[in-house]
């Protein structure tokens, strides 16, 4: 007998008109079970009455009579996430007793080998209005409330076990590297949510999700926390097939860095998945066992990242600082959280910014964000600088510190004032690349003054960075830096006067101004820098510039890189073509410093509009000090003893301009997207050293033999870089005529060893290669195996006859050999 219809002809996870729980402890796993079968029955009144089938739709099996049958169907809907660890797509995970007390809530993403895909990012709630997830009749409402950051639920301590029951997790953030043909699984399906609120509009439909009175807590709509499209709770709107259809990830795609790009690792002690492709698996010695246990633990890095490069993609690594400004800093981690990839957003007071850059380091065409203060901008391009990035990454701000003159000089403002999050990322995306300056400080004591044990400890401990970004300034500006700086480690008398009853309170940046007011007052009226003048020889390009500082009688002096400085102000100001002629507009792209003097009546100027005396511009600088004086590096304060600084460029930084302009239509002036370079050492390994050391991947690198370097596009395949490594083979036939093939090339069977794998080197089979980037094999140098037995060093044989190491320039079609080779 066909089922009589639901006149509301939807597909409801609550309680319907015509099908009852089977028992009153089962809450909201029957009523879900009664809505699949409410579906499952409707369909099958569709289809006739006789037929006693099992209904598939969209690949999820609709449950018969089994008390497991809702578990399934929830499973169903992240049947991906077991994908992209390697299990089959009918893959239920068995359950297990979950017990809140003994499971560690994740309240930050998990880096370690003991990382979960899936895992919440749990964070307590007090908002009002969000209803727990398990649902009215199985929530205990005991416990805190907690609410995932990435994909927005809500349950309480007490409800979590309801989750593991039916098998909801949160949206995958990895793969496991557990197949070889990975990019065979480069789909990444939805990640459905069921929602008791939600804003918007229904995407089939086009009407409004209506709130119903009295707080209703029936599930009014299905979302996907990655593209976060979302539909009505009915059968007319949200078709069972749409549970498995692939994810666009979204307006934010191109920014987003999909799950299938990373990669977890097995344990080294785990034999990894990945099989050789050349050669059949042999059963290890015992030598190899205790060799392979040998291994550097320090070095096993649990995650690698294999992108696909396209141009119309634009990865984005967000890099917050929680502590900087007024502690803006923990929201938009969360915020940042759900409209990514959890694992592109980096919290700075975890780890610093290394794990991230490291890990991405040779993703093509990465963007990044820099969440902070103007220090937290100078550390995240510092450690840009050590890793050697190459091209230098793009870094946009989002300025949430005290001090934001690099914001203020790209456009982003002078502080973030609650705009939504989406646009942030949308402007980091279509920004246009700009260059700034950035210039070293080489300090030396100086050898014709000399002091006391003091000053040398003091010198010790309070040497300033070698590099700035924005400013380096020495006298009454910098005094006032300092005592600010000293204040916030302990509590003065004005933080009593104010109510600032600890330190923490200085992260406001209204109170960070009255400080700086009432500080440097004091200072003008102490007249506390008045002989800095007397204390300083100054030097630009050559030129003595000391009597010029002595006839202004300064208390300041300046170096500036950018527009802005101190909290908005333009030292530099406007210079006129006509009455000062000698003097350039400023621009933090241009090689040139703006050496400013300032007395007290100009600091005080600097606040109303003005600006200070113009020295000069110059490229070089020299400063010589006579005594202990204060000076601040990019707001960075310290005591310097006498000494000797010495002011160079250093390079250059690509940085992100916020347009100003709505909407997503690219400037016409922007430059066109183009494909990253890599420039890649090639060294080859014997096939001896290869069976002998395969378990020993340090070792085993020791012993590899430098052919050269080449330079190429990140999105080239395998069979584009081995044309480059035969022309670089062909350089050395061309050096030395006596090599006869034997020391300066390869055997014809060569092959690409995979070295970015946890415990071991692979072959790549040549027949795959096209399938292969160079990003895939190849996280430092680019290990090729020589099949044929060991060969003489092309290094050694060509230090006997004059060769040297060739370095390939392929854009450029030309060979540079340099002076030393490369180790």
């Amino acid at each position: 007998m066909a089922s009589p219809r639901d006149k509301s002809g939807g597909f409801h996870f609550g309680k319907t008109k015509h099908y009852k729980p089977r028992s009153k402890s089962l809450g909201a796993a029957a009523l879900l079970q009664s809505g699949i079968e409410a579906l499952r029955l409707r369909q099958k009144h569709h289809r006739g009455a006789d037929s006693d089938t099992e209904l598939e739709a969209g690949g999820l099996l609709l449950p018969q009579d089994r008390p497991d049958s809702f578990k399934k169907a929830i499973s169903k809907t992240n049947a991906h996430a077991h994908q992209l660890h390697g299990f089959p797509s009918h893959h239920i995970p068995a359950q297990r007793d979950y017990n809140t007390a003994d499971k560690e809530l994740r309240t930050t993403v998990d880096w370690s080998e003991n990382g979960v895909s899936g895992d919440h990012i749990w964070a307590e709630t007090n908002a009002s209005g969000d209803f727990c997830y398990v649902g009215e009749q199985d929530c205990l409402k005991a416990g805190s409330r907690r609410k995932c950051a990435a994909c927005k639920i809500v349950v309480h301590t007490a409800c979590m076990p309801q989750l593991e029951r039916i098998n909801f997790k949160c949206k995958p953030t990895f793969r496991d590297a557990g197949i070889r043909n990975y990019r065979e699984n480069q789909v990444i399906r939805h990640h459905w949510v069921h929602r008791r609120r939600q804003e918007g509009k229904c995407k089939q439909c086009s009407k409004s999700f209506q709130q119903k009175l009295f707080q209703q807590k029936d599930i009014v709509a299905i979302s996907c926390s990655w593209c976060k499209v979302a539909y009505h709770n009915k059968v007319s709107c949200f078709m069972m097939l749409q549970i498995e259809e692939p994810c666009t990830l979204g307006i934010h795609a191109a920014v987003i860095i999909p799950p299938t790009w990373i990669i977890r690792l097995p344990k080294q002690r785990i034999q990894s998945s990945f099989k050789s492709s050349q050669r059949k698996k042999k059963k290890p010695s015992v030598k190899r066992k205790s060799i392979s246990k040998k291994v550097d633990e320090s070095k096993y890095k649990p995650f690698i990242i294999k992108p696909i490069p396209s141009p119309l993609m634009k990865p984005l690594l967000v890099f917050i600082n929680p502590k900087s400004g007024a502690k803006q800093g923990a929201k938009l981690i969360s915020k940042f959280q759900w409209l990514l990839n959890p694992r592109q957003v980096f919290d700075l007071s975890q780890e610093g910014p290394r794990l991230g850059l490291e890990l991405f380091k040779k993703s093509p065409n990465i963007r990044i964000l820099a969440g902070g203060g103007d220090g937290t901008v100078g550390w995240i391009l510092q450690e840009i600088d050590r890793l050697k990035f190459i091209p230098f990454p793009p870094v946009a701000v989002l300025p949430i510190g005290t001090g934001n003159d690099l914001a203020r000089t790209l456009n982003w403002g002078r502080g973030y004032t609650d705009e939504p999050i989406s646009k942030i990322l949308t402007q980091a995306e279509e920004g246009q690349v700009v260059q700034l300056d950035r210039w070293s400080l080489d300090i030396q004591a100086n050898p014709e003054v000399s002091f006391s044990k003091e000053e040398k400890a003091d010198r010790a401990e309070s040497r300033p960075v070698e590099v700035f970004n924005n400013y380096f300034s020495l006298g009454a500006d910098a005094r006032t830096a300092l005592e600010f700086h000293e204040s916030r480690e302990s509590i003065s008398v004005w933080q009593l006067l104010l109510a600032e009853a600890n330190p923490e309170k200085f992260s406001s940046r209204f109170m960070n101004r009255m400080y700086f007011a009432r500080v440097g007052g004091t200072d003008i009226l102490k007249r506390q820098s008045k002989d800095l003048t007397k204390h300083v020889i100054l030097e630009c390009d050559g030129f003595d510039y000391t009597n010029k500082l002595r006839e202004l009688k300064i208390h300041c002096l300046l170096f500036l890189n950018i527009s802005k400085y101190g909290g908005g102000t333009a030292p530099w100001g406007t210079p006129s073509s006509s009455a000062n002629p000698q003097f350039e507009q400023q621009r933090q792209d241009d090689g040139f410093l703006e050496v400013i003097g300032c007395t007290p009546s100009h600091l005080a100027a600097l606040y109303v509009g003005g600006h200070g005396e113009r020295i000069c511009q110059c490229r070089e600088a020299k400063v010589t000090t006579l005594s202990c004086l204060p000076i601040q590096v990019d707001g960075e304060p310290c005591r310097l003893p006498p000494s000797i600084i010495e002011v160079s460029l250093r390079n250059q930084a690509n940085m992100v301009l916020k347009p100003k302009r709505r909407g997503s239509v690219p400037l016409n002036s922007d430059n066109p997207l183009s494909s990253d370079r890599l420039r890649i050492q090639v060294s080859r390994i014997s096939m001896h050293d290869y069976e002998r050391l395969n378990y020993d991947k340090e070792k085993l690198k020791k012993a590899s033999v430098p052919l050269g370097i080449i330079l190429v596009d990140t999105d080239s395949n395998l069979e584009h870089i081995r044309a480059h490594i035969d022309r670089l083979l062909e350089v050395y036939i061309l050096q030395d005529n006596s090599a006869n093939g034997s020391a300066s090339s390869l055997s014809p069977t060569w092959c690409f060893l995979d070295s970015t794998t946890a415990d071991r080197f692979f072959r790549i089979d040549r027949s795959q290669e096209h399938l292969h980037y160079i990003t895939d094999i190849s996280s430092d140098d680019l290990y090729v195996l020589d099949s044929r037995e060991d060969q003489p060093s092309p290094l050694a044989i060509g230090s006997e006859s004059g060769v040297t190491m060739p370095d390939l320039l392929a854009q450029e079609g030309r060979i540079v050999y340099p002076s030393s080779h490369i180790g």
